[in-house]
């Protein structure tokens, strides 16, 4: 059953690192949604084509696995807080310094899911709505000036997806915990390394901008 777990681990990392890079987090290179359908492929695509953004959703969708029953308010709280976050893009309002807290999320996440001990569902819930925030106030980047319509479709597009990510390695997460017998967790660990050190890679780039 052990051998199972590097195979495991190794799947979880595939997953990770299958969403080729983007120069830009934006899916049409830039052009601000102008109809329904426009919005909410763009908004579907966001954190698909964002490595940083993907690799948080993953991390979020795994640990929730961890947290038994209660783990599902962190996708959730996440999911939340990035349209919170679209909207305080919107309106105007400024937050310090996204790129760098958006790269020492997804680190700092990587670490939670990599350690033996994370926190309690609740802190996690809380630190995943702080930094869904600036996830969100991200995204809002690719809407700002857009209509009422592409504008909803936009925010409704961007949260199916990120719960669609989430949920499918939620489930992932699920079966590595049930087919491995001895230390089934250790998997989910490897994943863990895998989501730091993108995120890592993401902070060391910001930094040295």
């Amino acid at each position: 059953m052990t051998g199972r777990i590097p195979i495991f681990g190794s799947a979880i990392a595939l997953f990770l690192l299958a969403v080729p890079p983007a120069i830009a987090h934006h899916p049409f290179g830039g052009k601000t949604p102008a109809n329904f359908i426009e919005g909410i492929l763009s908004g579907m695509g966001h954190p698909i084509i964002g490595p940083d953004h993907f690799a948080f959703i993953v991390a979020i969708g795994l640990l929730a696995a961890l947290k038994g029953k209660q783990g599902i308010f962190l996708p959730v709280a996440f999911v939340l807080a990035t349209v919170a976050g679209t909207i305080v893009h919107l309106f105007g309002l400024d937050l310090p310094a996204p790129e760098l807290v958006i790269s020492a999320s997804v680190l700092t996440f990587g670490v939670f899911l990599a350690i033996e001990e994370s926190p309690n569902w609740a802190w996690l819930a809380g630190s995943a709505a702080i930094a869904g925030l600036f996830h969100g106030y991200a995204y809002g980047e690719a809407i700002v000036g857009a209509e009422m319509t592409p504008l909803v479709a936009y925010l409704v597009g961007f949260a199916l997806i990120q719960l669609a990510i989430a949920l499918a390695a939620f489930k992932i997460a699920n079966l590595a915990l049930k087919k491995v017998a001895e230390q089934p967790a250790l998997a989910l660990r490897f994943a863990g390394f895998t989501i730091s050190g993108i995120g890592a890679a993401f902070l060391s780039s910001v930094i040295l901008d």
